[in-house]
C-alpha cells in the first residue's frame, strides 16, 4: 500500500509549523512569531491509528510583496501538486483575511480533497469564531488548537479517513532498488548503463528527472526494478533548495525499494547534502550500496584509498556498507554493481537457524563478556531471528537495561562477520527472559 501525502497550506503565522510539529510528534519545523519564518517545505512521516502518511509543511502565502514570497508561493504550489490531501490552516484570532481568500482561490483549482482547519480555538467559548470561515466555500471549518492539541485528534481522524487509497504496482520475484543521491551525480546515466539502452532522459542539467520512475528489467535471468528519483528543474527566477525539492520523492522511492544505490560524485567530493540523502535510506532500514560515480573524472589528488578513508570518516554510521568505484558514463565496473545487488538482496532476506545463530552468539560471549553497566552485567540466554528484510534479532536476557551500546555494536559486528550481513541494516532487540 502506498503512503498518502498531506500538505499543510495557509497564510503566514497561522500556526502551520506548530501543527506540523504536533502531528509529527517532535520539533522538526522552526516555530517563530515572525511571519514568513518557514520558507522551505519540510517533510516527515506521520502515523495515526496505525496508518502512515507523509506530511509537508510550507511557508505562508500572502498578498504583500515580502522577501522570498515568490519562492514561498512556488514551493507551496509544488507541495499542493505533490499532495493527495490539503489541510488549509486559518487563524481564528485574526479572523478571515484577504490572504486566506488568496489561498482559497489557489486551492479551488487543485481538485483535491481539502480539510479547512481553523487554528487557535483555545476554548469552547471561541468555537463560534470558526463560523465565519464558511465564507471560503471549502466545507465545514474544523476548530483546532495546534499549540494545546485541542481538536488535533479529530483532524487526524479526518485525514486518515479522507486520504485516497493508493497502491503500487507489485513486481514479484524482482530485486527492487532505488537510485538515490544529489541531483546530477549520474543516477539516470547509471540507469541507462545498467539497462544498456536509453530508457531514461540524461542531461547535464541538475534535476532533469522530474518524477520517480519504475523501470522493470531482466539481467542474466534475474528480474529487477529500478526506481529513479527526482531532482530539481528551475522555473524562471525560482531557485528552490534542491534537497528539499527532491526529499519527498526520494522518501517515496526508498519506501518502495529494498536496496538503495547511493551515488556520490567523485569529481565534487562529499557534501553535507549526501548525508541527508542517504540518511533517509538508513532511517528506513533499507540495504545500501555506496557507489562513487564519475571515477574516470576524479580530481588528481584523489585515490581509492584516500577517498575510502574520507567516506568512512564522514559516514561512520555506514561502516558496514561496501564502497564501489564506478563510471556510469563509461560503463566501468557495472558487473560489480550487479554482484552487490544479488549478494545484498540475499543477505537482506536471510533467515538464520536458531541453533546456528546461538552457536555464534555463544562464541561471541565467550570471546568477550558484557561489561558492567547500569548496575549489572548483561547475561544472554539465547537469541532468535524473528524477521528478515531487514534481519531482526531478539536477545533474551536477564535485564535489557544492562546492554551497553558498545556491546550491542560488538554483537552486531559478530553477526555481520558470521553471516555476511554487509550492506544491510540489522535490528537487535533485547527482552527479559520470563
Amino acid at each position: 500500500m502506498a503512503l498518502g501525502t498531506v500538505a499543510i497550506i495557509g497564510s503566514p503565522n497561522v500556526g502551520k509549523s506548530t501543527l506540523f510539529n504536533r502531528i509529527v510528534g517532535e520539533r522538526r519545523a522552526i516555530v517563530d512569531n515572525t511571519p514568513g519564518i518557514t520558507r522551505d517545505r519540510l517533510y516527515a512521516k506521520a502515523t495515526w491509528l496505525t496508518k502512515d502518511f507523509y506530511l509537508i509543511d510550507t511557508g505562508g502565502i500572502e498578498l504583500h510583496k515580502r522577501p522570498f514570497q515568490e519562492e514561498i508561493r512556488a514551493q507551496a504550489e509544488i507541495a499542493i501538486t505533490e499532495a493527495d490531501l490539503i489541510v488549509f490552516v486559518t487563524d481564528a484570532k485574526i479572523g478571515l483575511t484577504d490572504d486566506d481568500k488568496l489561498v482559497a482561490r489557489m486551492l479551488y483549482k487543485c481538485h483535491k480533497p481539502i480539510i479547512l482547519a481553523v487554528n487557535k480555538v483555545d476554548s469552547v467559548e471561541k468555537l463560534d469564531e470558526a463560523s465565519e470561515f464558511y465564507a471560503l466555500g471549502l466545507g465545514d471549518p474544523l476548530p483546532i488548537s495546534s499549540e494545546h492539541g485541542i481538536g488535533v485528534g479529530d483532524l487526524l481522524d479526518k485525514i486518515v479517513k479522507t486520504l485516497p487509497k493508493k497502491r503500487y504496482v507489485d513486481y514479484p520475484n524482482a530485486i527492487s532498488f532505488a537510485l538515490i543521491g544529489r541531483p546530477n551525480v549520474g543516477k539516470s546515466t547509471l540507469l541507462n548503463a545498467l539497462l544498456n539502452e536509453k530508457r531514461a532522459i540524461v542531461s547535464s542539467i541538475a534535476g532533469t528527472t522530474r518524477d520517480a520512475t519504475d523501470t522493470p528489467f531482466t539481467h542474466d535471468g534475474q528480474n529487477y526494478v529500478a526506481i529513479d528519483t527526482a531532482g530539481l528543474k528551475k522555473r524562471g527566477k525560482i531557485f528552490e533548495s534542491i534537497d528539499k525539492y527532491s526529499a519527498l520523492r526520494t522518501l517515496k522511492a526508498i519506501d518502495r525499494a529494498e536496496i538503495a544505490l547511493f551515488l556520490v560524485d567523485a569529481s565534487e567530493g562529499l557534501t553535507e547534502q549526501d548525508k541527508h540523502v542517504v540518511g533517509y535510506a538508513h532511517d528506513a532500514n533499507k540495504a545500501i550500496i555506496f557507489l562513487v560515480n564519475k571515477w574516470d573524472n576524479k580530481r588528481k589528488e584523489f585515490n581509492i584509498a584516500s577517498f575510502t578513508k574520507d567516506i568512512r570518516r564522514e559516514f561512520k554510521f555506514l561502516d558496514y556498507v561496501h564502497i564501489l568505484f564506478i563510471s556510469a558514463l563509461k560503463k566501468q565496473h557495472l558487473d560489480q554493481v550487479y554482484q552487490e545487488l544479488l549478494a545484498t538482496h540475499e543477505a537482506y532476506h536471510t533467515r538464520i537457524k536458531t541453533s546456528t545463530l546461538n552457536d555464534v552468539v555463544l562464541e561471541a560471549i565467550q570471546m568477550n563478556e558484557a561489561p558492567d553497566f547500569n548496575g549489572g552485567r548483561l547475561k544472554i540466554y539465547y537469541a532468535e531471528e524473528i524477521n528478515s528484510a531487514p534481519p531482526t534479532f531478539v536477545f533474551f536476557t536477564n535485564n535489557p537495561a544492562y546492554a551497553h551500546f558498545s556491546y550491542v555494536r560488538y554483537l552486531e559486528n559478530r553477526l555481520r562477520d558470521a553471516f555476511s550481513f554487509y550492506n544491510v541494516p540489522l535490528k537487535i532487540l533485547f527482552r527479559k527472559k520470563k
